[in-house]
């Protein structure tokens, strides 16, 4: 039996629900959770008697803020992990091609790669208290990947460009509206809508429900190449003054001074 410290997994009927439990820190992920995570999608896609996916957050206040800017301060990266790699790049993959739609039952902030999360999802579901956007260039960072490329076929160019450039947080009538999320509910109906849609997955033919998914799938799987190439960039740019300006600004809690740090324009 696999055992979690990061995050809780459980199947109900033909659901498996998947928790970020990090709630003190606002469901930020680092690189052990991203590893328990992995593992917990695995267990899903093996597991003939699962037919969706949700994938949630623990507490009221946050579904994922992303990367945990606090440990990469700390220590430069986003932890120790078993494989010694941060593989959140493989789990953007593994989210995209597990054959079972997956339901990002979105409970509370989603920001930063927290927000990249949601969007690869099959389906988002939020809560009426939800909030949404992305931090990366407030704290040195950024997703060139599927978290840009990806975001503006959800939401069109100029959306994706503003959602980025300006860091705005957007509430869930919004995402709504912009077509980020497919509903909005009550808090307190969210796991429940979440495993209702789930239920009506789980009624339809799996085969059918596969072939589908890999084909709106295949029309942006190119994207994969570019989410490789950001997180090499990523990599490089997070070692940068640049980008260690921006964790520690955010760790002592002060306005980052990028200007003094970039070497070119």
């Amino acid at each position: 039996m696999t055992t979690f410290e990061d995050i809780s997994y459980e199947v109900d009927a033909a659901t498996a629900i998947i928790t970020i439990n990090r709630p003190h820190l606002y469901n930020a992920f680092r690189g052990q959770t991203v590893e328990e995570l992995i593992k917990a999608f695995r267990l899903a896609w093996a597991d003939r008697s699962v037919q969706a996916v949700i994938l949630t957050g623990a507490g009221e206040k946050a579904f994922c803020t992303g990367g945990d800017v606090k440990q990469r301060a700390e220590t430069g990266d986003y932890g120790p992990t078993e494989s010694g790699m941060f593989e959140i790049g493989y789990l953007h993959k593994l989210i995209r091609d597990i054959p079972k739609p997956v339901i990002a039952a979105v409970n509370g902030v989603a920001i930063g790669g927290g927000h990249v999360l949601h969007v690869l999802c099959d389906l988002s579901i939020a809560a009426e208290n939800a909030t949404f956007g992305q931090a990366g260039p407030k704290v040195g960072s950024f997703d060139a990947g599927f978290g840009s490329a990806y975001l503006a076929r959800v939401v069109g160019e100029k959306r994706a460009r503003e959602i980025w450039y300006l860091c705005r947080q957007y509430d869930a009538a919004t995402a709504e509206r912009w077509g980020l999320v497919n509903a909005v509910v009550p808090a307190d109906k969210l796991l429940d809508e979440a495993k209702a849609w789930a239920a009506e997955i789980a009624e339809k033919s799996p085969t059918a429900i596969r072939f589908l998914k890999q084909s709106f799938n295949a029309d942006t799987d190119h994207q994969a190449g570019l989410s490789n190439m950001a997180m090499s960039a990523l990599d490089l740019f997070t070692a940068s003054p640049e980008g260690q300006e921006g964790a520690a600004a955010f760790a002592e809690k002060r306005k980052p001074e990028f200007n003094r740090h970039v070497l070119s324009h």
